[in-house]
């Protein structure tokens, strides 16, 4: 992912943003020599903290056999994102699209063993539905003997990257006003976007030391 240095976001910045509820990415492995990668959409768990992701998968899927021979991934979240016309933007009036997207850099270890897998099963039925947690207990009924049809995956996090494009390159005015053209348009992901583009507009203005709030961002 290309980042410009205008459009680079801080730990704190992506922490806060996937805090909000943004679980759900896309992992990415390799893929056999002459093949392209492996995608799996999926729910995660993330202990920044930790430096770690935790998640589970069936145990068909084709992901496992990419991972034992190469287990360098990428988990991809993309959100708040819209296009901008060129006649909303000043000269020459190039369009562009408006997005952020955070990427971590990790390397897999594949969980088998029954009670790692309850344990990570456990860590995230506590995150997704705490309301109604649930007893995953290796052997035991209800769902001890669904363990059999999974496997865990932790991740280690090499490097987090992250990008909040929101036009941080155009004057702060230009910027300003590209937010209410989003709001007037108000379809799709606009809302998002355009709360995106007051925050990073909002750091700008009150910036002592440059437009660019954004600065290298490590796990």
């Amino acid at each position: 992912m290309l980042i410009r240095p205008w459009d680079r976001g801080g730990d704190a910045e992506w922490r806060a943003w996937l805090a909000e509820g943004r679980d759900f990415g896309v992992l990415a492995a390799n893929g056999p020599e002459g093949e392209g990668p492996v995608l799996v959409p999926t729910h995660f768990l993330l202990d920044a903290d930790a430096g770690e992701v935790l998640l589970h998968l069936a145990a068909p899927n084709p992901v496992w056999a990419a991972l034992r021979a190469d287990p360098h991934v990428t988990l991809a979240v993309t959100d708040d994102y819209a296009y901008a016309p060129g006649y909303w933007r000043a000269e020459p009036g190039t369009p562009t699209s408006l997005y952020a997207s955070v990427h971590f850099h990790c390397t897999a270890e594949i969980v088998e063993d029954a009670a790692g897998k309850a344990a990570i099963l456990r860590r995230q039925l506590a995150h997704f539905q705490p309301e109604a947690p649930l007893d995953v207990t290796p052997g035991e009924a209800p769902f001890g003997p669904l363990l059999s049809g999974l496997r865990g995956l932790r991740l280690t996090v090499r490097e987090v990257r992250a990008k909040f494009k929101y036009d941080d390159k155009k004057p702060v005015a230009e910027q300003a006003a590209l937010a209410e053209r989003l709001a007037e348009r108000g379809t799709g992901l606009d809302a998002g976007a355009r709360a995106q583009l007051l925050r990073r507009n909002t750091l700008r203005t009150a910036a002592t030391d440059g437009p660019h709030p954004g600065r290298a961002a490590r796990p």
